[in-house]
């Protein structure tokens, strides 16, 4: 009764709901499809006993009887699984019976079609598991006997026959061929959870093949007496040997070298696997060189390409609502513990969300060499990272338009990961019974999603407009164009619900942009649908879309091994390829839109070879660390801020090494300085001669213990005696408040490389600081400094102050006064102030300030006669606050002014921001215990899900009472605090008094100088939005006659429940000239800095080569010489202050010297000039100008 009363509430709902939507529900009376995955609980089976009885069942669609039309096959669990063949009009037949594919009483999981013996008829493989019973766990292998006389086929169960009968708890099977010899041999994914064991506990990794959930592998090994195929288990000596518990696998070619590769997607504390294929029957496990992290809870997952750049890029679904409300009761606290037992047992970093790992292309390394390609996780920033409990995403374009999009199945019958359940169970497990337990389990039925891919690496949450809002517990799913009419169609299997049927109206609503084509795939004779086959399209100049075909996809289900592709409004393709298995080509040309294009193995005349992505010859820079000597790893202690500030939203301690270059003995040679950490001596690296790097310790004895912590670094002449001195600002926040730990030092050097500190030069200054600028604002002839204080150890997020020192050295003695109470009063506690710019922003002869930082806007001080006032509520875009990391300064759109190019945290996170919607915190000693209670919140949806955001708490409850136990009494459930929005939380009353913070745009952004003061900001592209932007190189890389940038990025210290910021790889931004900027790709650019990147300079090699150093932390020191020919560098002169380029297109553009030059950094001191540029002005602080003509 209550399944019927289910059924009817669906479709009472789904009557109610507007009918004009891109997909149209059909009814099970006119589809005659009455399937439903129905379970019914009892006291044996039920979510308690069984964790994967709600798993569900997928969906398989082919063309079972050859008529034309595409047959859909459902897997049940405690029901029949049931065939529908296809009567045309999206009207089905029901032939399970007739057909002998009711499953057998088994607990059916996955769908695999595949034609096994290549008759030219569709086969069914189904994963049996759940039950003890190991005959009743043993797969099914229905083969497919021909149709009858009405056209219905006939199927008959020959697993035994074929080697397939496993009884391992099997998920799903992946046909496909591993070992290149031309049939399909089939992967199972395995999920079984032992009686005993903790899945989620942290404990050694079993590698050896032994634990019973491990996947399996067999190889196809035809059968001469048989006269058809006999599988043999090859598990163990193909390396398949990893534990996991599976959800899902795909098959693809990662690293495009010809052989196949194997991902699964494992549930539960175990690492997703990459088994790369070796091309000896061997596999590898690489996830962890191929992916930063992965979800936590592997769902359903595909390999598809989502941008259309022709590489396949990974989506893995995991269980992170979208709502406040189930947020709240469902996600678990994050522990920074979980970060050092992943290290200490080697699991990958996982993370609860939805990820879109986007295919960069190949990495490189040393001498140009090509390494495995690298993915970026970007579901944050692309939209797609919280769709709560999912199963299935179907990548596909569903509306015709050129782009894939992306549905997702959604709901679990029983929120089994409620903390109020969980608590409850704790204390009542003993006394309560079994059926009393689980009533107390929420059920809550989740609508499915719908995101329209906008082209840009974003998609829109379209569910609504799209028809796909009604509430479910759906499971396996998958595509076809069920009525012949050019789009795509989708079949989805429920939980206790009948199957949903939606017919997709976009080509009857929009003809004329919705173009399609198809190609259908006929292989050779042992791979007639010839699975693992590769298709390029490519049409409008330049438009590409790829596809390899693979029908196992998403979760537990399969399509027809198909490629579909949408085209919006292009009506011919100009080129299709398709790559066979057997390196084999075919290149068809002038290719009509709107059919089904045939393609034959047998037309494949052209040879083929594959190869990883090569580094294109034209590549901006070559890594030579390894050529230059370079061995040099950053080292850091692992000290966790977040053990006495729980809900700081990232760590203070984790920014270093900065980077400072010059020539530091006087022999001509630029040399490099890097920071050092507690208890690591900073390092000074000597080049040499021949261009290598020697390493020396900064001190060559031991005066300071190295107990503190270098931020910002600066080569400067402090008493202008013609070498380079050395001032390292203080920072971090390891060490308590206001002790020496926190005071910066200057080294005096000898003239010959070596420094040694002077005590007196420097104020006593305990403040932790960031950076360290230098530039003569008074025109004395003597650099002073602009420093900046960074935080509060222990009192996050408290504004501290930031200095203006006075360079006060007279007769070899050095020595800085504080002058910022006359000089720029502004500064007193301005905030926490991450990086600053010396930069004359207005054109007036004078050189200004702009100081940037954490929880404030980009802030302006003009120097009015050597005072400087915060003029920022003047420029524009003073109320742009952010978590700005980095600023740089360059002429972008040659205008004659200084533009800048702005750090910012990014967009690809899960605080999203926006001047409605900013991210705000509440910070006071809440609770009277005289501690400083941080208090962070998002807009979020609510329960009620009517599109409303309110004000939560970014944190959980857990994390919340943790720092704040007096709130324990007043929210006893995490229902009563997941309702509570920060008004319920603390009241107006309790809130008074508290600093209040908050950030409207964390896009790292391009600055451009208006003139007269004003300036405007734009988003940088796409890939500059998915990770916190730290070093800047601004110069012309490419030789065009427009000022470039390299970036390097990430962010390590990141709290842990959204995890680390890692997906940027270092990155090249090509300029325009007109303040637009291209990205590209690493093979493109050679420009590879993967880790946590912090600093990033330029120098000269000995043979006066253009170089870029770029910093990691706890990682490896890159060093890349640039490729680009005819380049001029010319020394500048610490006197120098600004330049005027006069270039061949008639413009002129303005560059400025800096001392300090973006987070941390500090370049040499020259000048890059090639054809582009007829002639230099170089003006001095005193305004004498000196001309060099080059050509």
């Amino acid at each position: 009764m209550k399944v019927l009363t289910l059924l009817l509430s669906v479709f009472c709902f789904v009557s109610c709901k507007n009918s004009h939507t891109t997909f149209r529900l059909i009814s099970s009376d006119q589809s005659g499809i009455d399937f439903a995955n129905t379970i019914i609980e009892n006291d044996s089976v039920n979510p308690i006993d069984l964790t994967n009885i709600y798993n569900g069942g997928g969906v398989g669609i082919a063309d079972f009887n050859n008529d034309g039309l595409m047959d859909i096959y459902f897997a049940g669990n405690q029901v029949a699984n049931k065939l529908y063949l296809n009567k045309g009009n999206l009207k089905f037949e029901d032939v399970t019976s007739t057909a002998n594919v009711d499953g057998e009483h088994k607990w059916c999981r996955g769908v695999s079609v595949v034609d096994i013996n290549n008759d030219g008829l569709q086969d069914l493989y189904i994963s049996a598991t759940i039950l003890n019973n190991p005959q009743l766990r043993e797969n099914i292998l229905y083969i497919n006997q021909g149709n009858d006389k009405q056209g219905i086929p006939h199927f008959k169960n020959m697993a035994a026959e074929y080697g397939l009968n496993d009884t391992t708890h099997t998920t799903m099977a992946d046909f496909f061929d591993y070992d290149n010899d031309g049939d399909l041999d089939v992967y199972l994914v395995v999920n079984q959870i032992s009686s005993g064991n903790n899945p989620s506990q942290f404990r050694k990794i079993i590698t050896d093949g032994t634990y019973p959930s491990t996947g399996r592998l067999y190889r196809n090994d035809w059968n001469d007496s048989l006269h058809h195929p006999y599988f043999t288990d090859v598990t163990k000596q193909a390396g398949v040997t990893i534990e996991g518990y599976g959800h899902a696998a795909t098959i693809a070619d990662f690293n495009m070298d010809g052989w196949k590769d194997i991902y699964v997607s494992n549930d539960f504390i175990s690492s997703d696997l990459l088994y790369i294929n070796n091309h000896d029957g061997t596999f590898t496990n690489k996830a962890t060189s191929y992916f930063r992290h992965t979800s936590a809870n592997g769902m359903g997952q595909d390999v598809i390409d989502i941008n259309n750049d022709g590489l396949s890029d990974v989506i893995e679904l995991d269980m992170n609502p979208e709502d406040n409300y189930r947020k709240k009761t469902m996600m678990s606290s994050g522990m920074y513990l979980t970060y050092q037992n992943s290290d200490r047992f080697g699991y990958q970093y996982q993370y609860v969300r939805n990820t879109l790992q986007l295919n960069q292309g190949s990495s490189v390394g040393a001498d140009d060499s090509v390494s495995n390609p690298v993915f970026s996780d970007v579901s944050f920033y692309s939209g797609v990272a919280e769709t709560d409990w999912s199963w299935t995403p179907l990548v596909a374009d569903f509306d015709n338009d050129s782009y894939r999009d992306i549905i997702i199945t959604n709901g679990f019958p029983r929120d089994i990961t409620d903390h109020d359940f969980i608590e409850f169970r704790k204390q009542s497990s003993t006394i309560a019974s079994k059926e009393f337990v689980l009533e107390q389990i929420p059920i809550v039925k989740l609508h499915n999603y719908a995101f329209k891919n906008n082209g840009d690496m974003k998609f829109e949450n379209v569910t609504d407009s799209w028809g796909l809002s009604t509430p479910s517990f759906s499971n396996g799913a998958a595509y076809a164009d069920l009525d012949n009419d050019g789009d795509l169609d989708i079949v989805i299997n429920n939980i206790n619900d009948k199957a949903f049927v939606y017919e997709n109206t976009i080509n009857s609503a929009n003809k004329i942009s919705s173009n399609y084509l198809k190609i259908k795939f006929n292989g050779d004779k042992n791979n007639i649908n010839g699975i693992g086959a590769w298709a390029e399209l490519y049409y409008n100049n330049g438009e590409k879309q790829a596809y390899e075909n693979t029908p196992y996809r998403g979760y537990l289900s399969s399509i027809y091994p198909l490629a579909y592709f949408g085209l919006g409004k292009v009506l011919e393709v100009d080129s299709v390829i398709i790559r066979w298995p057997g390196n084999k080509k075919q290149v068809l040309h002038k290719v009509k839109a709107n059919q089904v294009l045939s393609v034959d193995f047998k037309n494949a005349l052209l040879q083929d070879s594959w190869n990883s992505d090569p580094l294109l010859k034209n590549n901006l820079f070559t890594d030579v660390t390894n050529d230059y000597g370079i061995n040099y790893v950053h080292k850091e202690r692992d000290y966790i801020d977040f053990d006495r500030e729980r809900l700081i939203p990232h760590k203070l301690s984790q920014y270093g090494p900065g980077l400072a270059a010059g020539d530091m003995n006087g022999d001509g040679l630029d040399d490099i300085c890097i920071g050092g950490s507690t208890n690591s001596a900073a390092k000074i690296l000597l080049q040499q001669k021949d261009g290598k790097f020697s390493t020396t310790n900064l001190m060559q004895i031991d005066t300071n213990g190295f107990n503190t912590e270098d931020m910002g670094l600066l080569l400067f002449d402090a008493d202008n005696d013609g070498d380079l001195d050395l001032y390292a600002a203080s920072g971090s926040d390891e060490y308590l408040a206001n002790t020496n730990k926190y005071q910066d030092r200057l080294f005096v050097n000898n003239g010959n490389g070596k420094f040694l500190p002077d005590t007196l030069a420097l104020p006593v200054n305990y403040t932790s600081k960031s950076c360290v600028k230098a530039c003569d604002f008074d025109n004395d002839g003597d650099l002073d400094l602009f420093i900046g204080g960074r935080c509060l150890p222990g009192k996050y997020p408290s504004a501290v102050s930031s200095f203006i020192y006075r360079n006060d050295s007279k007769d070899g003695k050095i020595k800085f006064t504080d002058i910022t109470a006359t000089a720029a009063k502004d500064l007193q506690n301005i905030g926490m102030v991450c990086d600053a710019i010396w930069t004359d922003f207005d054109n007036d002869g004078a050189t200004d300030l702009i100081v940037v930082g954490e929880w404030m806007p980009v802030t302006f001080f003009k120097n009015v006669n050597g005072k400087f006032e915060n003029i920022s509520a003047q420029t524009g875009i003073n109320n742009q606050t952010g978590w700005w990391n980095s600023i740089a300064g360059g002429d972008f759109d040659n205008d004659g002014d200084i533009d800048y190019i702005v750090g910012n945290l990014g967009e690809n996170s899960f605080f999203r921001t926006s001047e409605q919607y900013p991210v705000k915190l509440y910070a006071k000693d809440f609770d009277n215990n005289n501690s400083l209670d941080v208090i962070m919140t998002v807009f979020l949806k609510d329960k009620n899900q009517n599109g409303v955001l309110k004000e939560f708490t970014a944190m959980n409850r857990n994390d919340i009472i943790g720092q704040l136990p007096v709130l324990r009494k007043k929210f006893l459930q995490y229902k009563a605090f997941a309702d509570a929005d920060i008004n319920q939380i603390f009241t107006e009353a309790e809130r008074k008094g508290a600093t209040v913070l908050q950030a409207n745009n964390f896009k790292s952004c391009y600055l451009q100088n208006d003139g007269h003061g004003k300036f405007s900001l734009h988003a940088l592209p796409a890939l500059a939005q998915i990770a916190p932007l730290n070093g800047f190189v601004v110069d012309d890389f490419n030789g065009d006659g427009n000022l470039d940038v390299a970036a390097c990025g990430n962010d390590y210290g990141n709290e842990v429940t959204n995890g680390r910021y890692d997906a940027l790889d270092g990155l090249i931004l090509l300029g325009d000239g007109t303040g637009n900027f291209k990205t590209q790709k690493i093979a493109e650019s050679g420009f590879f800095v993967p880790f946590d990147a912090k600093a990033l300079v330029k120098l000269k090699g000995a043979n006066n080569n253009y170089l870029l150093a770029a910093s990691q932390n706890r990682g490896p020191l890159k060093l890349f010489s640039s490729r680009s020919n005819g380049k001029k560098l010319i020394p500048l002169k610490q006197t120098d202050k600004s330049i005027i380029l006069s270039l061949t297109n008639g413009k002129k553009r303005k560059e400025e010297i800096y001392f300090g030059n973006s987070f941390l950094s500090q370049s040499s001191l020259f000048l890059t000039a090639d054809k582009n540029i007829l002639s230099v002005e170089v003006k001095d602080r005193n305004g004498k100008i000196r001309l060099i003509n080059l050509q």
